[in-house]
């Protein structure tokens, strides 16, 4: 079975009730059960519990061309849209980009960050009320690794986000999901758990971006950020070699900020002349797209048109780019940014 149909699988078994994801063998199941307590155990034992300030409050001064309006942006999901494992609240996903958004924007950014450690794609229902609340302009969403540690069947999981993402669309709200991070280079994970965690979120971060654009959103691929590159680079890890460092958040935030820029129409066309003019073999059918991005860093996957039509035979058509990540600001520089006070 190809990648994009199993991803396929997945994102129909959510909306009809079926779809699964096959596990290891019997034979295996008493060492993966090991391995899976004896990592959680070295994750939990040198997880920091305290979670670090929200940053709500407003970034960014209004510009001389008087647009003083806040652009409304909400963070939700679990503790990597909280920033789990650093102090400051400026070294914080959502901080990071909610500077960088009011330097771009030349517009203040108001910062709510809905999202809480250890959440699955169940409870963005929640925060999703939440959010409605506050009427965002655009929302990021960053789920699923969760889903994959807890073995929540990938259609339940899909199922919620979708309607999550749906909600906000619905209300008007631009929303960008960064996908399922690859949890096959977690340290204290060992083989084969480790090969068995790359696969699963993988698959998981395909059927999300199926799910995602379906309704109305779109996606990034945060699995090879998080991913090889963190392999290669302690320092990108906090001490539970689970969650990201100050710097692997960055790195997060670097490759996000171009997909939410460009969902509010702030992002500059003069930072993509670098990249190839759009292809043909850019624009695919959605399960495919799906699949290719799982696997390459910071892929954006949207909802496109061929030839006047949204759909073809096997749903939606979309448009697969990659941006190179942009500097963003530094956490110091982020909390000068601050026009309210962080915390």
């Amino acid at each position: 079975m190809t990648r994009a149909r199993r991803a396929w699988r997945l994102a129909a078994g959510a909306a009809y009730g079926g779809g699964g994801l096959g596990l290891a063998g019997a034979g295996m199941v008493t060492l993966l059960r090991q391995q899976a307590r004896s990592a959680r155990r070295r994750v939990e034992s040198r997880t920091v519990e305290a979670v670090p300030p929200s940053g709500d409050g407003v970034y960014g001064q209004s510009s001389k061309k008087g647009r003083s309006t806040p652009i409304r942006f909400a963070v939700l999901g679990d503790s990597t849209a909280v920033g789990l494992g650093v102090e400051r609240a400026a070294q914080t996903p959502g901080v990071l980009l909610a500077a960088a958004l009011a330097e771009l924007a030349e517009r203040p950014v108001r910062l709510v960050r809905l999202a809480v450690s250890g959440a699955q794609s169940r409870e963005l229902d929640r925060q999703v009320d939440q959010a409605l609340r506050e009427r965002p302009d655009i929302a990021l969403i960053m789920i699923g690794a969760n889903d994959v540690t807890s073995r929540t069947r990938p259609a339940t999981s899909v199922r919620h986000l979708r309607d999550a993402v749906r909600r906000l669309v619905e209300a008007g709200t631009q929303v960008v999901v960064g996908t399922c991070p690859d949890l096959g280079t977690v340290r204290p994970i060992g083989r084969p758990l480790r090969w068995l965690a790359r696969r699963w979120s993988r698959q998981l971060a395909a059927a999300q971006t199926i799910a995602v654009v379906e309704a109305g959103g779109r996606t990034v691929s945060l699995g090879s950020v998080l991913g090889p590159t963190f392999a290669e680079d302690r320092g990108l890890f906090s001490v539970d070699e689970f969650h990201p460092s100050a710097a692997g958040y960055a790195a997060a935030a670097a490759v996000l900020l171009p997909s939410i820029a460009d969902a509010i129409g702030v992002w500059p066309a003069a930072a993509d002349r670098g990249l190839r003019n759009l292809r043909r073999d850019t624009v695919r059918p959605v399960a495919r797209a799906a699949a290719q991005a799982a696997g390459r860093t910071g892929t954006e996957v949207q909802a496109t048109e061929v030839r006047g039509s949204e759909t073809g035979p096997r749903g939606p058509w979309a448009r697969l780019r990659r941006r190179r990540p942009p500097d963003i600001p530094t956490p110091d520089q982020a909390e000068r940014a601050a026009s309210e006070p962080v915390g």
